[in-house]
């Protein structure tokens, strides 16, 4: 199957299909000197880490706001988020976060040569001041309970949290509910049956 196939198949249009191509491309070419995603898996760039981080399209709102993605490494999902938002002209405001300086410069390239609009920040989470978030994203960085200390500094009122997480979703749920409050809505993933995706709002201390 081509990479422009699994695009069409999951719905996207030929402008975003071919930024999606473009991206994967990138990807290819930095992963194999700063490891963008593992030696296996760059075979599988679109079917499982693109694919995956298309689901977030359903979370992109109608109306402008700030956008953060945490842990942004190769791009997944934030890149992607990017791509969805540049074809629907929300005015999205997106920001990027990722410690790793070559792993950041990758993204601003990734930004430039996609005609993208974001913002990429070169720190950890809890160094970057408060962003004010409507909307925060991760894919694959840390446990739950981390990943709502580090959303509770960054979300606007009223925000919401969108979280990939594998097979363990509902042993962090519960390990997260002794330190926070919250309301999840999880979701079946469609790349991975045993993964779901977190929609957490009305984060609060416990």
């Amino acid at each position: 199957m081509t990479a422009d196939s699994v695009f069409f198949d999951l719905g996207v249009s030929r402008e975003t299909r071919e930024r999606l191509i473009a991206y994967a491309a990138l990807v290819r070419k930095w992963s194999p000197a700063i490891n963008l995603v593992s030696k296996s898996d760059l075979e599988q760039v679109e079917t499982r880490h693109i694919a995956d981080s298309l689901q977030l399209a359903d979370f992109l709102p109608n109306a402008p706001g700030t956008w953060a993605d945490f842990g942004s490494g190769g791009g997944f999902p934030g890149i992607v988020v990017a791509i969805l938002a540049a074809e629907q002209e929300n005015g999205l405001d997106l920001h990027l976060v990722e410690s790793d300086q070559r792993k950041a410069a990758f993204l601003r390239t990734a930004g430039r040569e996609l005609d993208l609009s974001l913002t990429v920040h070169c720190t950890r989470v809890e160094q970057l001041a408060p962003l004010g978030a409507a909307t925060i994203s991760a894919r694959a960085l840390a446990p739950l309970t981390d990943l709502l200390s580090y959303a509770h500094r960054h979300l606007a009122p009223g925000g919401r949290c969108v979280f990939l997480k594998g097979q363990t979703y509902a042993a962090e749920i519960a390990e997260a509910r002794r330190s926070w409050q919250f309301d999840v809505d999880a979701r079946q993933s469609v790349t991975d049956p045993a993964a779901r995706i977190l929609l957490v709002s009305n984060l609060t201390h416990a």
